[in-house]
């Protein structure tokens, strides 16, 4: 699998005006789904769905610390191998393997320039 940015998220101080934002900007459609605030982005049709997105409640302020930006996720075949490539290539694992039921296995990381990614196993749904 080649590593196409496969899901994105955006992290917001007041869930309920980003997703008015990128509703009004982008006219991506909004389906809540998990805790409260958490919301499935639908940036395409059933046709072109385009990528899958995610918008949830910023966990720690914009204070210059933790993340700040939109977190993109890459669909990987092997999380495991690419975990020691990150190491390897000078980044650091941030977010060790962790299994999302029904989603996929996950990590995340900083590239040597301090952009939090993520890479994903994704199960194949038939």
């Amino acid at each position: 699998m080649p590593a196409n940015l496969a899901s994105f998220a955006i992290h917001a101080d007041d869930v309920d005006r980003a997703r008015h934002f990128y509703e009004a900007v982008f006219g991506w459609a909004f389906e809540p789904w998990g805790p409260p605030g958490f919301y499935l982005i639908h940036t395409g049709t059933g046709d072109a769905p385009g990528v899958q997105g995610l918008l949830q409640q910023r966990h720690v302020p914009r204070t210059g610390t933790g993340l700040t930006g939109v977190e993109p996720t890459f669909g990987v075949d092997d999380v495991d191998a690419v975990a020691a490539r990150v190491t390897a290539a000078g980044g650091t694992i941030t977010m060790p393997k962790s299994v999302i039921p029904t989603v996929g296995a996950l990590i995340r990381f900083l590239d040597t320039e301090g952009n939090e990614i993520g890479a994903m196993r994704y199960e194949m749904r038939g």
